[in-house]
């Protein structure tokens, strides 16, 4: 089996609405998402003759999902008053609005369906919280 892996990150901001603890109120992370696909076949012919996937299209797949959640608060649908989103939207703050809690476990589902939506089948998606913490989802086999 061969598995290949790479990883991008990004700033933002989020907090965990209806949560008792300090991560109830507005904070940051530096994201890091990390990306394993494999396969038991290399590619046999073509410019990608010996290779899974080409490092490039995998890594611009995860740069480009770690770049469109850069830099912004991201929040739960509902979770914030519509006055308050307005006057964010007011300030020109980066807002993202999901259909989820944005806990570290939802957005490794959240990012692996997104590289699926792209045609990369990761085996695994890592998104680390902190260095020392982080989540992994992997599709059942």
């Amino acid at each position: 089996m061969y598995y290949l892996k790479t990883a991008a990150s990004f700033d933002s901001a989020h907090f965990l609405a209806g949560y008792e603890g300090k991560c109830a109120n507005i904070h940051g992370h530096r994201w890091t998402l990390e990306v394993t696909v494999n396969g038991k076949e290399l590619t046999a012919t073509g410019t990608k003759r010996g290779m899974l996937i080409d490092f490039g299209d995998l890594k611009k797949a995860v740069r480009g999902i770690a770049d469109s959640f850069d830099h912004a608060l991201i929040y739960e649908k509902d979770s914030l008053k519509p006055a308050t989103v307005a006057a964010l939207n007011d300030e020109n703050f980066r807002l993202i609005e999901v259909n989820f809690r944005p806990t570290a476990e939802n957005f490794a589902k959240h990012f692996y369906d997104l590289l699926k939506m792209q045609g990369i089948s990761a085996c695994s998606v890592t998104v680390y919280e902190t260095p020392e913490n982080c989540a992994v989802y992997e599709e059942e086999q």
